[in-house]
């Protein structure tokens, strides 16, 4: 798909953004490519753990691209643009595998929130964290100050969105938004995915969901999943189903 290629290596699969010229910013069919992965990806029970990654070594993601939005009316823009861009990266974020963004470059505004939605991030000693919105006039869409500002101190993203400064990758380290530096950055998330991949699926899937309650991110949908995996696990359920089909009175054994 254009613009985001899926490579699938053992139990590991790596999304890599591939639109180096303009520094891996993204594109409307850019983003269309990465649901529709996460969509596959979800699907793809051989798969446990993901990396997101751009292509070359300037940047990871430098946002969206400007020629893509900037003619859009206004009302257009919030509802089309933004909106879809937040479900988007929501379906990112809820990816019930872990994933691990490799920021290999300088990572601003939309690749920001884009490496935000992952659930750990390596960082290479060159790049850099940025929300630069504000200097073309428009303010960060994609979550920049809401899932960003559970993930960094309100005073760091009131530094990248008001002020237009640059944090980088010791701090980012420092302020626990990245788990370490790392001058083979594709290596270092690699080794952290095959780690998680070689843990029990399930218990990473429950416990991605159960840390993703406290902190918010789309708690009452993950609050009934995980009450329904609980009683899709019961004798209750099978005898309901089951009477169900043969058209009797369930009797429950509650257990």
């Amino acid at each position: 798909m254009s613009g985001v290629h899926l490579d699938v290596e053992g139990a590991v699969a790596t999304l890599r953004l591939d639109n180096p010229e303009k520094l891996n910013s993204l594109t409307v069919p850019m983003l269309e490519a990465l649901e529709a992965h996460c969509a596959a990806l979800e699907r793809s029970p051989e798969v446990r753990a993901v990396i997101v990654t751009g292509a070359g070594e300037r940047a990871f993601c430098t946002g969206a691209d400007i020629t893509a939005w900037g003619p859009m009316a206004p009302f257009d823009f919030a509802r089309h643009w933004v909106r879809e861009g937040h479900r988007i990266f929501d379906r990112l974020a809820r990816l019930s595998k872990p994933t691990v963004a490799a920021l290999n470059g300088h990572t601003f505004g939309g690749g920001l929130e884009l490496a935000a939605c992952c659930d750990v991030r390596v960082i290479a000693p060159r790049a850099t964290l940025a929300l630069p919105e504000a200097g073309i006039g428009i303010v960060p869409g994609w979550s920049g100050t809401q899932r960003l500002a559970r993930l960094l101190p309100e005073a760091a993203v009131k530094e990248m969105a008001l002020f237009g400064r640059r944090i980088g990758a010791e701090r980012a380290v420092a302020l626990g938004f990245c788990a370490e530096v790392a001058e083979d950055v594709a290596g270092a998330a690699r080794a952290l995915a095959e780690k998680a991949a070689g843990l029990s699926p399930r218990a990473v899937e429950v416990a991605k969901y159960m840390i993703h309650s406290g902190a918010g991110e789309d708690r009452a949908a993950l609050i009934e999943a995980l009450g329904s995996g609980m009683i899709a696990a019961s004798a209750d359920r099978a005898e309901g189903v089951g009477a169900f089909a043969g058209k009797r009175k369930p009797e429950f054994p509650g257990r």
